[in-house]
């Protein structure tokens, strides 16, 4: 019985070994290819309230095999040759004309908020974010403290079920490599238990702002779209108490929804300060400084209706804005309408403050650079 137990363990290992070696390889792959799939709007489509699916070609471990006596293989001298095994040439249904080029393979795998904002963080060379405000203030945390042989449903451990069913199962003796069925029974569920413990508890805001009026078209509110998902992901990973809140604005600003935020056009102007004296009105009423961490992120092309309303609002800013936020981001995403006039007067009146950064994104190939530039400094 022991024999079978400790055979049972080396499945185990092993079977742990190639799945934390596969997502290694996989981790990797998405580290080196990252810039293209933050330009993917897909990539955000199939973004569940945990995970996120991402496609990446077929990874294969390496492995070598031997193949039996009488299997035959590659030899050298003359030869005939072989007989086409299944159909013949030219028969079977499909659609296309042949090609001499494999076809590309697509596994899709699954990432944690969390894991997606880690890899973002190693890749950009990102600083942790420190939290200002209430880390006093504590909060009831669930934390998973062992596993039991009994609990309710909701609580099972698959991978713990699954692992004693195997050694089970092996030490039995009725574990066939060939045909690996392993059915866990009553006496091989294990489920987790837990106790409440304090934790503290930070608070942030991020209050969204886009301007929508007729030069900011369908691919700049893309790739605004992309940039905010991934802003999102990373503040996510520091708070786990966070409120998001979207602004639009024409010449008029309003509070909408995350659909709306991302699907209005209007055809007027554009006043931006509207957007920032509607930001500036719901922090005070609704956002202590001393309690959270707020983030304002601003996305325009840049055209505003006239010299003295950019004045106006870069003045909001200073006066109203900038003494409350963590840190004001002005996003500038390039059009064919727009004049980009904003983005200088920015630098021009704001660009020694410390909390203010700004960056242009003239297109999907550049968001990986702004969220850089966004979220470089740790704020």
């Amino acid at each position: 019985m022991n024999g079978g137990w400790a055979v049972a363990e080396e499945y185990i290992r092993r079977i742990e070994k190639d799945h934390a070696r596969f997502r290694e390889i996989v981790r990797g792959k998405v580290r080196e290819d990252l810039r293209k799939y933050i330009s993917r709007g897909e990539l955000i489509g199939k973004a569940g309230k945990d995970v996120v699916s991402i496609p990446v070609p077929q990874i294969e471990l390496p492995r070598f095999q031997l193949s039996g006596r009488g299997e035959g293989g590659v030899g050298q001298g003359d030869g005939k040759e072989g007989e086409a095994l299944g159909v013949d040439a030219g028969e079977g249904e499909g659609r296309g004309g042949a090609g001499d080029q494999p076809g590309e393979h697509i596994l899709e795998v699954e990432f944690t908020i969390e894991e997606l904002a880690e890899i973002l963080g190693e890749e950009l060379g990102l600083p942790r974010i420190k939290p200002k405000g209430s880390d006093q203030i504590l909060t009831r945390k669930v934390r998973f403290t062992g596993i039991y042989r009994v609990g309710p449903r909701s609580l099972r451990h698959f991978r713990r079920t699954y692992k004693q069913a195997l050694k089970r199962t092996v030490a039995s003796g009725l574990y066939d490599p060939e045909n690996p069925v392993v059915i866990p029974l009553q006496e091989d569920f294990r489920y987790r238990s837990w106790k409440e413990a304090p934790a503290p508890q930070a608070k942030a805001v991020v209050i969204y702002m886009m301007d929508v009026s007729g030069s900011m078209g369908d691919e700049q509110k893309e790739i605004v779209r992309i940039t905010c998902f991934w802003l999102d992901t990373w503040l996510r990973a520091h708070y786990k108490n966070i409120s998001c809140r979207y602004i639009t604005h024409d010449a008029t600003a309003r509070e909408v929804d995350k659909d709306t935020f991302f699907r209005t056009k209007e055809a007027g102007g554009t006043m931006i300060s509207s957007a920032y004296k509607l930001c500036a009105e719901m922090i005070e009423k609704e956002y202590s400084p001393a309690e959270w961490n707020i983030y304002a992120f601003h996305f325009s092309d840049g055209d505003n209706w006239s010299s003295d309303d950019s004045l106006l609002a870069i003045d909001i800013v200073k006066k109203s804005l900038l003494p409350a936020l963590n840190q004001f981001a002005y996003g500038q995403v390039k059009s064919p309408y727009g004049s980009g006039q904003f983005l200088r007067d920015l630098r021009d009146n704001l660009g020694d403050e410390e909390a203010v950064v700004t960056t242009e994104i003239d297109g999907k190939e550049q968001i990986l650079d702004a969220i850089k530039v966004f979220l470089q400094k740790g704020r």
